[in-house]
């Protein structure tokens, strides 16, 4: 089987009640919330990765104002020609941001196609990717540690 290790990082802008969430097609074609960031390139850092994948997204310029924590999760995927499993690692660094600049514009020819602040009481209402709840309880938390407590530690694969 075939591992991949997938290095994201996203940031939680809130403001005036509001989140800054961009809009992306799920695997299925359904459209559905993510938080504005994305993979990190080769030789990145994360801090940089988030600030760029905001500004791509959003339009919006970023700075970084703390670091929420750490998210990780792992899935077997299956396909490609020829067909093949992966193991897929994701590890997604979550960032606190303020909007200091740029305009609200949507992404033209990237991963998402939309992007406005939405209410925060609506957001459960939302058809969204669990990383954006997760984001919301670090947010609201704080923990510590970065990590969420009663999030489940990724599965080794010979446990299964």
């Amino acid at each position: 089987m075939r591992e991949k290790l997938r290095v994201a990082a996203y940031a939680v802008c809130v403001r005036d009640g509001r989140i800054l969430l961009a809009r992306s097609p799920a695997p299925d074609g359904t459209p559905e919330w993510v938080l504005p960031g994305g993979g990190m390139e080769h030789g990145e850092d994360p801090y940089d990765t988030v600030r760029r994948e905001v500004t791509e997204e959003t339009g919006y310029r970023i700075e970084v104002t703390g670091l929420l924590g750490v998210d990780s999760t792992r899935h077997v995927l299956s396909g490609g020609r020829p067909p093949r499993r992966t193991d897929h690692h994701g590890l997604r660094i979550l960032y606190e941001g303020e909007v200091v600049g740029g305009e609200l514009r949507y992404e033209v020819g990237g991963s998402t196609d939309f992007a406005a602040w939405q209410e925060l009481a609506a957001v459960p209402g939302l058809t969204r990717v669990r990383l954006v709840d997760v984001a919301l309880r670090l947010w609201r938390e704080r923990p510590p540690h970065g990590r969420l407590e009663d999030r489940p530690l990724p599965r080794r694969m010979n446990e299964e």
